[in-house]
């Protein structure tokens, strides 16, 4: 208790700063004056509405901070940006983004324009955190940053409110910080204290809230992207996160490989300066077990929307205790990730940290200490930092002249074509929200020997995020990495894929030359209404969605596409289903992508009594009762391995228990073929036949007088249509969807995620099919 308490101090000592004053001389309220105790704690978290008090309290107090309220979170509470920087910069906010708006997009400026921006702007740091909310060192360290940016008054928080406009969003997910703090407060003193919520922390994504970064589904993704990046073009950001217990105690950039290609080298050389700056800071300062060049990529916009719009992101990874739960770590339990081994000191990993204690106060202090670093690193070398913002937006407006970029298409065209206008319309959302400029062909025209009707939609190259349009229109080739010659593949930190055209399901040409096209800037585009015939906005079937005491995020996912089609649903629990007598309440039920094991027997770990427990032997008897009885279930992805082994399906996955070295695709879009006499391939309009397939199941039928295939993999050739794919070959003519008949119902095994992220539009139609099965007269 003692070391915990002395630990907690030395926190409190970092934010010290004598005589706090705003520059009206009021004094600046500490967090602990409205949070009622000091960041770091053990076992204290705050509410949100204490988070919000404490920002409200700083903005009442000094000049130097200006809290904005960017609209309202999912489920309703306020989402806050606080502005932070010299009274003077606070005050032409307008001028900051001005001079922002003009260095990115240099055709705005002259030479001579564009160098004075770069000497008399300040640079804009984008510090965001909390969007994990069981990662709870996040919700405090903005509070400690906050207090320290807007109160001190030595000479380096000055410099950093000369030189920086800071925007600091403590929680980029505040439903989270009560879902999280309100189960934690719960917890404490019982058997499961520090454990994490039986639900999910975003209310409709969980942990996937950090892949949303280009397909802009959830409000807050929106509300930072359309109020923060659009107009402020940030050069550099500070994305805070916690890690696992038993490695390194931070990790801090540069990333391991793959880098995705259509990132600027420039961004990835100024991601490994800034990081190994900050190593190097925090090294000085005596922090131990910083780790850089692990774990972590930077290969997908999912979750890197800044490396397409000229800005660093420094992710850091902090160790995690038990929640705001001290633990103790033993040196024996350290593991290693890839390139680091934290026994083992080397060029990415300098110190080791030797074990101990391990908690809430350490999280804030590391945390703290490296964005402090960071902002720190900023200040000093302002004018270098937008000078090479500038030259990324500069190359980006050059296209196909810039370097490296020679072999890049001139063009992107997006055909015309009416009959995918609902896909066609959720693409250029994404990328006018993107801030990519798409402009509307006014007469037919012909690129690359290919004709295009009036009204294609053409994407130039060159422009200030071309590389954001590419990276998304493209087919992803993932690089073939192993953890060493003959190993087991090199696992992504994420998935490989993220190709608008496959997940969607509509048409694209990549143009590699000139053409000679009419075309008007295209106005932003209005939602297309999503509509699923029969289903939206209508009661005629009666469907259940399987939440689980175990957390789904495929069931979130499933959730929100349904709420945005309007389709009631009923949300059924393990319970609900063990109680039986399902048919005379539902005609569907749908059991979300989640391990068998756990579908089966529910969260492991210690928990209270009435969230125990899976669906068991009564569940899978009552479920087989359902289908008998006429009823439909669709068992998404892993979940097909429960519903094979609980129904009794004459049904294998030909890759149970295959190795990663001999077959592996960990987030991928694979070609099918499917059988269109099937009412459950009715509808589908893709011109590219593909699925979403991230570890997934690959079926046998072992009794085709039961099971019909209604879609499989080519029985030759690779499948892979973006992604990564090892051990093609044992998909080769295997099914991928199945209709099994039992009883007078069926039982639709999808071996892929159909709903995938709210992205796969291509597949929702047999989701849509498969509800509508109608019952046989009784």
């Amino acid at each position: 208790m003692r070391a915990r308490f002395v630990f907690v101090a030395a926190v409190a000592a970092l934010l010290v700063v004598p005589g706090a004053a705003g520059a009206q001389g009021r004094a600046v309220p500490t967090p602990a004056s409205v949070i009622g105790f000091e960041p770091g704690t053990d076992r204290k978290l705050p509410e949100w509405r204490q988070v919000v008090s404490y920002f409200q309290a700083l903005d009442a107090a000094s000049p130097r901070i200006e809290l904005h309220t960017l609209g309202k979170t999912t489920l309703g509470r306020p989402f806050i940006a606080a502005f932070i920087g010299d009274p003077a910069t606070l005050a032409n906010l307008g001028k900051v983004r001005d001079a922002a708006r003009r260095l990115a997009d240099p055709r705005l400026t002259t030479d001579a324009e564009r160098a004075a921006l770069e000497r008399d702007s300040k640079v804009v740091v984008l510090v965001t955190s909390s969007i994990h909310s069981t990662e709870v060192g996040g919700i405090l360290t903005p509070l400690n940053l906050a207090y320290r940016l807007v109160a001190g008054e030595d000479e380096e928080a000055r410099s950093i409110r000369r030189n920086t406009l800071t925007i600091l969003v403590p929680s980029l997910n505040p439903d989270g910080v009560d879902i999280v703090g309100d189960w934690y407060r719960s917890s404490l003193g019982t058997a499961w204290e520090g454990s994490a919520p039986p639900t999910l922390y975003h209310y409709y994504t969980g942990h996937d809230n950090n892949r949303d970064w280009y397909a802009f589904t959830q409000a807050e993704t929106r509300m930072v992207v359309d109020s923060l990046y659009a107009p402020y073009h940030p050069q550099i950001v500070n994305d805070i996160h916690q890690q696992g217990s038993n490695g390194s105690r931070i990790f801090i950039p540069p990333y391991m490989d793959p880098v995705e290609p259509n990132i600027d080298p420039i961004l990835m050389a100024g991601v490994a300066q800034m990081g190994k700056s900050m190593t190097w800071r925090m090294t000085a300062q005596g922090l131990t077990g910083i780790a850089n060049n692990t774990s972590y990529d930077a290969w997908t916009p999912a979750r890197a929307y800044q490396h397409y719009h000229g800005a660093i992101r420094i992710l850091t990874e902090t160790a995690s205790a038990q929640l705001a739960s001290p633990i103790r770590v033993s040196y024996d339990s350290l593991r290693p990730g890839y390139n680091v081994d934290p026994k083992v000191t080397g060029v990415d990993f300098l110190t080791k940290w030797n074990g101990g204690p391990w908690g809430i106060g350490d999280i804030v202090r590391y945390q703290t200490a490296a964005s402090w670093a960071l902002l720190a690193q900023a200040a000093d070398d302002r004018a270098l930092w937008l000078s090479s913002y500038s030259q990324v937006q500069r190359n980006a407006v050059a296209g196909r002249r810039a370097p490296g970029r020679s072999d890049w298409p001139t063009s992107i065209v997006i055909p015309a074509q009416p009959a995918r206008d609902t896909a066609v319309n959720a693409a250029l959302r994404i990328l006018q929200r993107g801030q990519v400029e798409v402009r509307q062909a006014t007469s037919a025209f012909t690129a690359n020997g290919r004709a295009f009707p009036a009204g294609s939609y053409v994407i130039h190259t060159a422009q200030p995020y071309g590389s954001f349009a590419k990276a998304l229109l493209e087919p992803q080739h993932y690089p073939n990495l192993h953890e060493y010659p003959g190993g087991p593949p090199k696992r992504p930190y994420d998935v490989t894929a993220h190709t608008l055209p496959l997940l969607y399901g509509f048409d694209v040409a990549m143009i590699p030359d000139s053409a000679t096209v009419a075309t008007t800037a295209l106005a932003p585009v209005p939602a297309t209404r999503w509509v699923a015939s029969g289903l939206s906005d209508a009661r005629a079937r009666r469907i259940a969605i399987f939440k689980n005491a175990a957390a789904s995020m495929d069931e979130g996912w499933t959730r929100w596409v349904f709420d945005q089609y309007r389709i009631p649903f009923t949300l059924v629990t393990a319970r609900d289903l063990r109680a039986g007598n399902l048919a005379s309440r539902f005609d569907a039920i749908i059991i979300p992508d989640q391990n068998a094991r756990l579908i089966a027997r529910g969260p492991a770990g210690t928990l209270p009594d009435s969230l125990k427990g899976g669906l068991g032997d009564a569940g899978a008897a009552a479920l087989g009762a359902f289908v008998d009885a006429g009823g439909t279930v669709l068992a998404f992805n892993d979940a097909s391995d429960y519903a094979i082994e609980a129904l009794q399906l004459p049904v294998t996955n030909v890759l149970a228990g295959v190795r990663p070295t001999e077959f592996y695709a960990p987030g991928s879009l694979i070609s099918v073929q499917f059988d269109r006499a099937s009412p459950l391939a009715a509808g589908l309009t893709s011109p590219s036949s593909v699925v979403w397939f991230e570890d997934s199941p690959t079926f046998d039928v072992t009794d085709p007088t039961r099971a019909t295939v209604v879609a499989r993999y080519p029985a030759s050739g690779d499948p892979l249509a973006s992604g990564w794919l090892l051990g093609a070959q044992r998909l080769a003519g295997k099914a991928a969807l199945v209709d099994v008949k039992r009883g007078n119902g069926h039982v639709i095994l999808f071996g892929f995620r159909p709903q995938y992220r709210a992205q796969s539009m291509a597949t929702f139609p047999i989701i849509w099919n498969a509800l509508k099965i109608s019952r046989p007269a009784m």
